[in-house]
């Protein structure tokens, strides 16, 4: 289903059942649930973001080594991969919601509530910050304990009354410390309002590494020149570029034709530079502009030509990534690949990667636009906040990396 639609139903439908299903639960409040002493299985419900599902592994850690549990999640069938990269939920404790059209929805939905009884889950986070629908499902999962965010007196986000402990977003604060808030929400003792009044560090939010093999970078490089037959590893440096052009939200794009300068600077300032335009299969078309445009056998439309799996390898041979706001600018903080990330409709300071990241963002006084309270639609139709980020100033960022290679 279109983003656009998903919103709706969530709103117009959502709304009303998280009212009715807030007075069944309080008609039912006496009816057994699944109930331990202390969390030990626990659900982590995110649907929606690829790139959540990687700031949220902290949190995930957290839980792991503070209650030793048995760790599950579910998601929308479509995000599974983002989730794979770390492996830390056990294939056999995740749970795949497929949103291609409403009858798919409404019969997983149902399995749904049927495989939380048989896993016995008992401690539910919601990890959403909008969705009526994770509501529902962590309201009616059979949990004794169920965590996320609540709107209080703030505007919009009404979600009913679902949770057993009710966390206070905090807007200021990055996502995965907030996701950290909604673990400890569960360590206190007593009744808190709200959940949770504590400090998040820093050290809190350290994102695990993954290890590439050497037979899997050799894979990759010889799969790279299957495409690029110029590239040689000894002779050339590979520069990703995430230009994606899916419509999910298009002003987070930086211009195509600002790509197509910024490459054609690098090709003429560095002849040791293969350049490979990064994303999913469905964007080839869009991005082949950019090859066909420069004409030159140093810059490859490489998107669709690896699997998910694959990206991290594809990653540890490149010297760099500069990406759009979107999932690759989290997935690539896996590795020590440093990556540099646009930001303007949303803002690093709540987004940002938790890799070796650079956030390339100009800051007006109307960005971020997107945020928890507007159901990260935005009216703004002229994004300004990219446009004002000139060839010559993203260049001049990439310069150092550009200079010198990560692996002298």
């Amino acid at each position: 289903m279109h983003v656009d639609t998903m919103r709706a139903v969530d709103y117009w439908v959502g709304v009303p059942l998280c009212f009715v299903g807030s007075l069944l639960k309080k008609l039912t409040r006496f009816i057994p649930s699944q109930q331990t002493d202390r969390p030990t299985n626990i659900l982590l419900v995110e649907l929606s973001e690829m790139g959540s599902t990687i700031l949220v592994d902290p949190a995930m850690q957290k839980l792991k080594t503070t209650f030793n549990a048995n760790l599950h999640f579910v998601i929308f069938k479509k995000n599974k991969p983002s989730l794979d990269l770390l492996n830390t939920v056990p294939e056999a404790n995740i749970f795949t919601i497929r949103e291609e059209s409403l009858v798919s929805l409404f019969t997983d939905t149902l399995r749904f509530f049927w495989w939380t009884r048989s896993k016995k889950i008992d401690t539910v986070i919601d990890l959403e910050l909008f969705s009526r629908f994770t509501a529902l499902l962590t309201g009616f999962s059979g949990a004794s304990r169920r965590v996320g965010f609540h709107a209080f007196y703030n505007e919009g986000l009404y979600r009913g009354s679902m949770l057993t402990h009710e966390v206070a977003y905090n807007p200021h604060m990055h996502i995965a410390k907030n996701f950290i808030a909604l673990v400890n929400a569960l360590l206190v003792d007593k009744k808190e309002t709200p959940y949770s009044k504590t400090v998040v560090g820093d050290d809190e939010i350290v994102l695990n590494k993954v290890t590439v093999s050497d037979d899997a970078k050799t894979a990759m490089r010889s799969k790279i020149h299957s495409y690029a037959p110029i590239y040689d590893p000894l002779k050339h440096r590979i520069v990703l570029l995430n230009a994606n052009a899916s419509d999910l939200m298009p002003l987070r794009r930086w211009a195509q034709e600002s790509y197509i300068q910024l490459a054609r600077k690098i090709l003429e300032t560095y002849d040791d530079v293969l350049i490979l335009l990064t994303g999913a299969p469905a964007e080839f078309d869009g991005l082949q502009k950019i090859p066909d445009t420069l004409q030159s056998d140093r810059c490859v439309n490489f998107s669709g030509k690896t699997t998910f799996a694959e990206l991290v390898a594809l990653y540890e041979v490149s010297e760099f990534m500069l990406s759009n706001d979107s999932g690759p600018g989290h997935f690539s903080a896996v590795t020590a690949m440093p990556s540099f990330v646009f930001f303007g409709p949303e803002t690093p300071k709540l987004y940002g990667s938790l890799g070796l990241t650079t956030p390339i963002y100009a800051g007006l006084a109307c960005s971020p636009c997107v945020s928890a309270a507007n159901h990260r639609k935005t009216s703004c139709d002229d994004n300004v906040c990219m446009q004002v980020l000139s060839v010559d100033y993203v260049y001049s960022i990439l310069s150092p990396s550009l200079g010198s290679s990560r692996f002298a």
